[in-house]
């Protein structure tokens, strides 16, 4: 139902006199407004009930996007042969299977960081520590085809490790297969 343009017009112009009545009758110095708009601007730090709740929420994200490019650039492939010798697009499976593996193991670090926010996430993570740490070299490796069957086995394990321990923890981890700007961009 279109409104009449009286309306429209009464309206605005109502607006108007308010607002210009706000901004005349501030008087006394501009130093008080810029207090206030200064206090209002520096941001508040959240606080620590806040912060387990979203350590929870990010741990999934970021444990979700790594499971999810493992799955699909190093274990779906690697299932399919895509890593043998000889296998057609060899090269093209490896290099992205080293981007993801790259990928993979920063989101594995944020997951970590972001589980230090929750007690109980963060005792169930404490024992893969090491195992994440330990996929640092892997995406080099994988890039360069050495020792692909117990790089890409490496890689899934340690993410059906972080999925186990993020359940037990209350935090079910789905994968969640990255875009590729975002397997390029970190």
């Amino acid at each position: 139902m279109p409104v009449p343009m009286r309306r429209l017009i009464v309206a605005l112009t109502l607006c108007c006199a308010l607002l210009g009545g706000t901004t005349a009758c501030g008087g006394g110095s501009g130093q008080d407004t810029a207090a206030v708009v200064q206090a209002a601007a520096t941001p508040t730090p959240t606080s620590s009930a806040e912060k387990q709740k979203f350590a929870k929420t990010r741990f999934v994200a970021n444990a979700g996007l790594a499971a999810g490019a493992t799955y699909q650039w190093i274990v779906k492939p690697w299932k399919a042969g895509k890593f043998k010798k000889g296998a057609k697009g060899r090269r093209v499976a490896l290099v992205k299977a080293g981007l993801a593996g790259a990928f993979a193991y920063n989101r594995l670090k944020a997951a970590t960081r972001n589980a230090q926010g929750d007690p109980t996430l963060s005792k169930a993570l404490a024992p893969l520590a090491a195992g994440i740490e330990a996929l640092k070299d892997l995406p080099a490796k994988l890039r360069k085809g050495d020792s692909t069957d117990a790089v890409a086995n490496s890689f899934d394990d340690v993410i059906n490790k972080v999925k186990a321990a993020g359940k037990s923890a209350g935090a079910e981890v789905k994968d969640q297969v990255p875009s590729a700007s975002q397997l390029s961009g970190g």
